[in-house]
């Protein structure tokens, strides 16, 4: 494993959350207080870091991520001073803290916003904001075709006929990267949290700062990655310009002690532009996507992981890997349905019928494959409980603004958002004390038997199997930063690599039971293995000599 100094090279960083991770004071909604009970179960899982999702003032439109005030914390999660002391707590038992900034939108709330839309056409305080007269005699239609990630048009009209563009829900305006006020701005808000104690940040949108200031329609304004355009060509979407902006925020994050870290959710067509985030003197990790999108395919699989590990280290970069977040549909759900071929962050039909016990073997094979890869990994709430999706909440218990925004066509993110179960009973599982308000999003009676406490001290359970695969990886010298040699393996549909020293890994994506190669004993397997053969969506860990 790397040094302190380097600890973000290969930690394992557990996502939180809050808002479905653990209710402290019973009002149905995770908070900070929630978190710092649960700081013991962390550290015995075995991760290094927590990254939280934001908790900043926000009127919740879309879950925090419509920030109202970054100086302060979302009230019903706690204080800057409740903040401080779930810092505090979590250095004390070894784990860093590394919470969400926004960057490329603020909230309608927020101050700024406020004073643009009162301030009218022209001002100081709308240059913050990117807004531009409409097309169209009376100026009533878009400024172009650009649309909304979450349906409908990325334009919303003011009340003095000029639209503000919002790339995500109208009540998330982004702001204008092109003004002085808002790099001083944000360099402030970096400043503010590292003064308590953080040890990083996760960039939200960190593809999607800088805008083509001509504003372009695009050919296919369904395109929000830049795969129909030409590399920095997409006009808000992994233009050169972001890059500056990161070359600033790491001069900050290197003025403190400590080894300060970022890691970017950046979404771009192929790790040969993603590698341009993590160069010298710019971010230090980036989300590896096209890893999360793999299909359940042996080539796919090898595939991104050779092209992201080559791009990645000819900067001297680690690859970042990860399998769930917030964002996308739980791995269960996802290896449990049939594959099709689509970009984005879906390689299967969510109409189709989940196979649960085959995505939860899948899940668990996929855990050893990238907790045995070369870098920093990054787990999900309830991924360590093997959770799959929730595909049935109660159409009005919906609140992703996709489901509002799409005219209910699509459901949105809230299926993998649902707060984690801690025991079989009680009023919530557990997430909040009993009796309590009922959980922000519905939990489903079958949470039980995901819950952490069932789970704890069972033999080949899905938690048991997340934390001996972790204390492995942290003590196991071949594990981590470093390199890795594929090998021979026994069929197409099998993967296998060596990692020195002595270790080999051994995933079965095949549907027939193949025969392990020589080694020296088994460190782990994902499931029951058949003697010295391997089940089909099997992965196993080898001594090897």
């Amino acid at each position: 494993m790397t040094t302190d100094a380097l600890w973000w090279r290969d930690a394992v960083i557990y996502q939180v959350y809050i808002r479905s991770f653990a209710d402290g004071d019973g009002d149905g909604i995770g908070d900070l207080a929630g978190l710092r009970d649960r700081l013991p179960y962390l550290r015995d899982l075995g991760v290094d870091a927590l990254w939280i999702n934001p908790w900043y003032a926000s009127p919740q439109v879309d879950a925090g991520y419509d920030v109202a005030d970054y100086r302060t914390t979302e009230p019903a999660y706690g204080t800057v001073a409740d903040a401080e002391k779930l810092i505090a707590e979590a250095h004390e038992h070894g784990l860093r803290i590394v919470p969400d900034i926004v960057p490329n939108h603020l909230s309608d709330h927020h101050a700024w916003f406020v004073e643009a839309l009162a301030a009218g056409r022209g001002s100081a305080a709308r240059s913050r904001f990117v807004f531009r007269e409409g097309r169209g005699p009376d100026g009533a239609e878009p400024p172009n075709n650009w649309l909304s990630h979450f349906g409908g048009p990325a334009w919303t009209r003011v009340d003095d006929g000029q639209w503000y563009l919002h790339l995500f829900d109208p009540g998330q305006p982004d702001v204008n990267w092109d003004n002085p006020e808002v790099h001083a701005e944000f360099e402030s808000v970096l400043r503010f949290w590292f003064d308590r104690g953080v040890d990083g940040f996760r960039i939200d949108v960190a593809h999607g700062l800088v805008k083509d200031p001509a504003l372009p329609d695009l050919a296919d304004a369904t395109d929000f990655v830049g795969f129909t355009t030409g590399p920095g060509e997409h006009p808000y979407v992994d233009r050169d310009g972001v890059l500056a902006i990161y070359e600033s925020w790491r001069r900050i994050a290197d003025s403190y002690d400590g080894a300060r870290m970022f890691v970017a959710e950046a979404w771009t067509p192929g790790p040969e532009r993603l590698a341009r985030y993590v160069g010298a003197g710019r971010l230090h990790t980036a989300f590896n996507f096209d890893y999360l999108v793999a299909p359940w395919d042996p080539a796919a699989l090898r595939g991104t992981i050779d092209t992201s590990t080559r791009f990645l280290g000819a900067v001297g970069a680690p690859a970042t890997w990860v399998l769930e977040n917030h964002d996308v549909v739980r791995a269960p759900s996802r290896y449990g349905r049939p594959t099709v071929e689509r970009h984005g962050n879906a390689t299967f039909d969510e109409a189709d019928p989940v196979d649960v016990e085959l995505g939860v073997r899948r899940a668990r094979a996929a855990f050893l494959l990238y907790t045995a890869l070369p870098g920093g990994m990054y787990v999900y709430q309830g991924q360590e409980l093997g959770l799959p999706q929730v595909d049935d909440i109660p159409e009005a218990a919906l609140q992703d603004p996709t489901w509002e925004r799409s005219g209910h066509t699509e459901r949105g993110r809230d299926g993998c958002r649902v707060p984690i179960p801690w025991t079989p009973t009680g009023s919530s599982f557990g997430f909040g004390p009993d009796g309590g308000a009922s959980p922000w999003l519905p939990q489903p009676g079958w949470f039980a038997d995901y819950a952490a406490s069932v789970e704890e001290g069972v033999d080949g359970s899905f938690l048991e199997l997340a934390r001996a695969a972790l204390a492995i990886r942290r003590r196991h010298p071949a594990l981590g930063e470093g390199d890795l040699d594929w090998v021979s393996a026994p069929g197409d549909a099998v993967l296998a690599f060596r990692r020195s020293p002595a270790f080999l890994a051994v995933v079965n994506l095949s549907a027939e039971t193949v025969d392990l190669p020589d080694h020296d004993g088994v460190l782990l397997a994902s499931g029951p293995l058949d003697g010295r053969r391997l089940p089909p969506d099997t992965a196993v860990w080898l001594a090897a000599h």
